[in-house]
């Protein structure tokens, strides 16, 4: 078998054969096909799509490209919790925290910057100390105690997706339904927890800009974790703008702790609480939907979710005390703010755009061994509905380049859309779906 006729096939807009996916996928982890070819094959599948068979089979092989991790020394239902990438999410510090302070084990596996920001993996590591790799019988003794852990995805674990992870964020092949619903099902499905959570964000600074795609990636998403079986539930959630007011790293843990203190705004709070809710019942804590959210904000309200955080900072290395002293944090040397040129309401916000201010102050990473700033982001100072006058700050840039902070901040001010009457409000939970199993997938 050759890789160019595997190309070409798929370009030519061919289904692609069990033996032809597992020889792409087996061959690019191994190293037999270089970059240059899994790129053109990436990009083939972009303009083609994959079909429900191909996915399938795709999943499949990303998942069996390296360890199946055995969780079967944790406790309960572990429930894991995975976003598909927005702008300003944070929610996994909140919403975690919260279910393991209701009695859920969260075993969680997460990944690095894709795109606009840093991933949870990234922000997770602007907490001195703390750490990311954890050996097998660590990760599962600190789930036991503490209730809670989140590691990097391994060399071991799935392998074949960290590689074309890295290579699809450099590629612009980042927004194909089918690469993203193998990507994350496939290092699910590795992971060896019972039950996932997925938050699929539709909108502007979404990789699925409108509902039917983001519906179509939820149910193919549940439908692969069902037939595997495993509970699934997935929510699609509004990203038409950011999620919160900070966007970047380190800010973004902030603005969780903060949440956590019962200062957060508004959506990320919300978000929070929804997503804590589903997983308390995805882990079986409780029957329904509202008790689960009763039972995440009575965490909240009690500091039993902050206690969680910090139990989780401090397990893995990390330093507690960065909820109480956020100097601790990478702070940024720069700032630069964007500012309204006109007298108004703001009746939009580009999330995609302020994404890539945040990648331009160093937030985000442009190819796949670039380093980030950890101090980098932006925040908000106004968000949909709110007045603003000429001159006014609309959001403001931080990071380590003022060059970058220059080009950054006109960026973001071209986010910012100014008109003269209050914008309809928007839904923050567009959908919730849970998996229905299409076929067999799973050996």
């Amino acid at each position: 078998m050759f890789m160019r006729d595997v190309i070409q096939k798929k370009r030519d807009g061919g289904s692609l054969s069990a033996a032809e996916i597992d020889f792409f996928v087996n061959g690019y982890t191994e190293g037999a096909i270089p970059d240059y070819q899994a790129a053109a094959l990436l990009m083939a599948i972009c303009f083609s799509g994959l079909s429900a068979d191909e996915i399938f089979l795709l999943t499949g092989a990303i998942a069996r490209s390296g360890e199946i991790v055995d969780l079967s020394g944790v406790k309960g239902t572990k429930v894991d919790k995975h976003s598909t990438g927005g702008v300003g999410d944070k929610t996994t510090f909140v919403a975690a925290p919260l279910a393991a302070a209701c009695g859920v084990p969260v075993a969680k596996m997460s990944g690095r910057g894709l795109g606009f920001t840093g991933g949870t993996v990234d922000k997770m590591e602007s907490i001195p100390g703390m750490r990311s790799s954890l050996g097998a019988d660590e990760f599962i003794a600190l789930v036991n105690r503490t209730g809670i852990a989140v590691i990097g995805q391994t060399g071991r674990v799935a392998p074949a997706d960290k590689k074309i992870y890295a290579l699809r964020d450099v590629t612009a092949t980042v927004d194909s339904l089918g690469l993203i619903a193998s990507s994350i099902m496939g290092k699910k499905l590795a992971s060896g927890s019972d039950a996932f959570v997925l938050d699929i964000k539709c909108g502007s600074g979404a990789f699925m800009g409108t509902l039917a795609d983001a519906m179509s990636l939820g149910e193919t998403m549940a439908g692969i974790g069902e037939a595997a079986g495993k509970k699934v539930i997935a929510v699609v959630t509004d990203m038409d703008q950011p999620l919160g007011r900070c966007v970047g790293n380190s800010i973004e843990v902030i603005e969780a702790i903060e949440t956590l203190k019962g200062r957060g705004p508004d959506d990320v709070t919300e978000l929070s609480l929804r997503l804590a809710s589903y997983m308390i019942c995805a882990g079986g804590a409780a029957g329904t939907r509202d008790e689960g959210y009763g039972m995440a904000e009575r965490a909240l309200e009690s500091g039993a979710g902050l206690g969680k955080f910090r139990e989780f900072v401090g397990g893995q290395h990390g330093d507690p005390r960065v909820t109480e002293d956020y100097s601790l944090f990478p702070e940024a040397a720069f700032s630069e703010p964007a500012l309204s040129g006109e007298d108004g309401i703001v009746s939009g916000v580009d999330a995609a755009l302020i994404g890539l201010a945040s990648q331009r102050a160093g937030a985000g990473r442009e190819t796949k061994d670039d380093a980030i700033d950890l101090s980098a982001g932006i925040v908000m100072r106004k968000k949909r509905g709110d007045a603003v006058r000429a001159g006014e700050p609309l959001a403001e840039v931080f990071g380590s380049d003022p060059a970058r902070l220059r080009i950054a901040a006109e960026t973001a001010r071209s986010a910012f859309a100014i008109g003269r009457d209050r914008p309809a409000r928007t839904e923050l939970i567009r959908a919730v779906i849970d998996g229905r199993g299409p076929g067999p997938l799973w050996p």
